[in-house]
Parts: structure tokens; sequence; C-alpha cells
């Protein structure tokens, strides 16, 4: 059985003054302090997340 793709998502930003979908996003993805790391399943609904996050989240592909 093949180990399904993972990519771990740190958010280094804050959603101080941001809209209010990005923080719902951030909230999705499990990231709501900063330094906060979660290592989510790589699908496509994931991908299109962090794309909107993009500028508050740092991605590591594993």
């Amino acid at each position: 059985m093949a180990k399904a793709k993972t990519v771990t998502v740190t958010q280094t930003g804050s959603p101080i003054r941001r809209k209010e979908d990005q923080r719902a996003t951030l909230v999705g993805l499990g990231l709501n302090k900063l330094n906060r790391t979660r290592e989510l399943e790589d699908t496509p609904a994931v991908r299109g997340m962090i794309a909107k996050v993009s500028h508050l989240v740092r991605v590591e592909n594993q």
C-alpha cells in the first residue's frame, strides 16, 4: 500500500488586517497561530487553499 503524499505547511504571517476569507482559509488548514505547523494530504483542494494564503505560509513538500 502506497503512502499518501503529504505537504508540510507552516504559518509565517499574521491574519490581522487580512480579509475574513483568508482567516477562514488558515483555520481550514489547521493554522491559526504563528509558527504552527501541519502535515496535510497533498490534494488539489489543499493546494488551492495554500495558494490563497501563500503570502502567509511556508510550504515544504515531502
